[in-house]
């Protein structure tokens, strides 16, 4: 298939979104496909096609948090040419707003579903249209952008098209069961039917073709109505639907209009038109991304920074969450003494916080990379940023509220229960608990790369924590794990922290008081660690064990999702 720059047109194609798939190498599964895409005949890429034209696809995709200018403003820094200047993007960015009509929403936020309110279905359309215009491309494609807006806001979109028509752009649409006057907005339509095309020519036009072939527009009728139904196949009627189709797909092939269109077609691609934009893809296609990796890096920091700040009801519950589960901790062990009985309950609160903090942080990452990973390859195959870069990114910005929120927890818990009160050893176990939340919430980050689904990471999470838990050192002594399963131990965050906030509290106990005569009482704290099969000189390989799993789980993670940016080159 050959697709010709036409100046100045907004072309109608009524049939299957999957050919604007096809031609932006999107979404194409497991299709096999032929031929070559090729622009004014030079054949494109992924890569070069990306960097002349530009794809509004059928679903609205936004950080809801964000501001339609925050969102517009990281749209700039990542499209546009690195050598411009940042007030030129800015500038930009104004006259975008302006041009599409979206001044009186720039700082009202996108909006999400069901959690933040935000702007109208239409003007989350027209800010599909600016974070696609920003680089001013002569090439659009729109896959139905009047999908699920009134007849107002359908009109009123594609008089947006209409508009960027008139700046010399060539907009190629498909729409669902347009109106008559949005269908009488278009300048040229493309009619196919069983996969060969009908008709393709101007829009007027098409009404003297079907009548030629014996199929007349009735007056007063949706003209674009009665394409459809004359090119439908009907079920229970599919053998003379097909003999009509077959009819009209002959008499357009073997048209005036179809020759002249070839004819048209040959000249274009002749090599010496052609020229410039081989040069142009020889140029300028070394890269598909036209920020530099800093630049890349310090975008999407500032967007995923931007978007956790800015969501109140994940601050708010992460905040709640913790100090509920601070309190009821410190409540239940308070005042613990180091004794007979408070080996036990030390012990205990010492592996119940490891728990808490990893079960709480873990479910909550799982839809960190899950839900916006339809964002984020869009906007990766769009050639705005790596792999690496957004994923760096995310981890980064999420870092501060996993270091916070364990601290306040283990500030809280730590003084109630009433545990070493030297300094050192209460930020060696806040660090060690800082960490053993990070490992947490590493497997959380690689399960969110995994799998299709939340709620699948949510059924997965159990499974592959809850063992991890066994070989922690409380439920089952670590000397006893069978040979065969002592692999496990050296994967648990549970095992290394336990042990290493244990050593912490239990090594500089020289006494311990034994109040009950009728049990087994250690008689200080490195009869407790043996008990645990601990060892003191392992505090070291504790904390190397955690660093380990949190750099493991993440590498992990982070090839899952580089999987799934996989594309097939067509």
């Amino acid at each position: 298939m050959i697709l010709n720059k036409i100046d100045n047109y907004l072309i109608f194609i009524k049939g299957k979104s999957t050919m604007l798939n096809i031609l932006n190498f999107r979404n194409t599964g497991n299709l096999k496909i032929t031929g070559e895409r090729a622009v004014n005949g030079v054949p494109v890429g992924p890569d070069s096609l990306t960097s002349v034209s530009a794809y509004i696809q059928q679903d609205d995709l936004f950080i809801g948090s964000l501001t339609v200018r925050e969102h517009l403003v990281f749209q700039a820094l990542l499209r546009m040419h690195k050598h411009i200047p940042y007030n030129t993007r800015l500038q930009r960015v104004e006259e975008v707003i302006q041009e599409l009509g979206l001044s009186k929403c720039a700082e009202t936020q996108i909006g999400s579903p069901g959690r933040v309110k935000g702007i109208s279905g239409g003007e989350m359309k027209r800010l599909s249209f600016a974070s696609e215009i920003l680089t001013d491309p002569p090439l659009m494609f729109c896959d139905e952008p009047t999908s699920g807006l009134d007849s107002y806001m359908s009109q009123n979109v594609i008089s947006v098209l209409q508009n960027l028509t008139t700046q010399g752009k060539t907009i190629v649409c498909t729409i669902h069961q347009p109106s008559s006057e949005i269908f009488e907005m278009f300048h040229q339509i493309l009619l196919m039917a069983e996969g060969r095309v009908a008709f393709m020519g101007k829009r007027e036009k098409a009404i003297g073709f079907f009548k030629a072939n014996g199929y007349p527009c009735p007056d007063n009728y949706n003209p674009s109505d009665f394409y459809i139904q004359t090119l439908a196949i009907l079920p229970g009627n599919e053998v003379e639907c097909r003999s009509r189709v077959g009819t009209i797909c002959d008499s357009y092939e073997n048209s005036e209009r179809a020759r002249k269109l070839k004819t048209a077609a040959d000249r274009i691609a002749d090599p010496n038109a052609a020229a410039y934009l081989a040069s142009e893809a020889t140029e300028k296609f070394k890269s598909p991304y036209k920020a530099t990796w800093s630049s890349q890096f310090r975008a999407v920091l500032w967007r995923s920074w931007l978007s956790n700040l800015k969501d109140p009801v994940f601050i708010r519950m992460k905040f709640f969450q913790n100090l509920g589960l601070a309190l009821i901790a410190g409540v239940v062990f308070f005042g613990q003494d180091f004794n007979q009985d408070g080996v036990q309950n030390i012990n205990g609160v010492i592996f119940n916080t490891l728990m808490n903090l990893s079960f709480s942080n873990a479910f909550s990452t799982i839809d960190v990379f899950c839900l916006e990973l339809p964002i984020f390859l869009r906007e990766h195959f769009n050639g705005m940023y790596r792999t690496d870069v957004y994923f760096l990114a995310k981890i980064l910005a999420d870092s501060p509220v996993y270091i916070f929120f364990p601290s306040m927890m283990t500030a809280i818990i730590y003084f109630m229960i009433g545990l070493q009160p030297d300094a050192a050893s209460f930020f060696i176990t806040t660090g060690v608990y800082i960490l053993a939340t990070n490992c947490a919430v590493s497997i959380g980050y690689l399960i969110s790369c995994v799998v299709p689904s939340v709620s699948a990471g949510v059924a997965l999470a159990p499974v592959l924590i809850i063992p991890l838990v066994l070989f922690g050192g409380l439920f089952l002594n670590v000397g006893s794990i069978p040979i065969y399963l002592i692999w496990g131990k050296y994967i648990s965050w549970f095992y290394y922290g336990s042990e290493a906030i244990a050593i912490t509290q239990w090594k500089n106990v020289d006494y311990i008081d034994c109040n009950r005569e009728d049990s087994t009482c250690p008689e200080n704290g490195s009869v407790v660690l043996k008990m645990l099969d601990f060892r003191e000189e392992n505090i070291g390989i504790d904390i190397l064990g955690l660093v380990s799993i949190i750099i493991g789980f993440r590498l992990l993670a982070y090839l899952a999702l580089l999987a799934k940016t996989y594309r097939k080159r067509n």
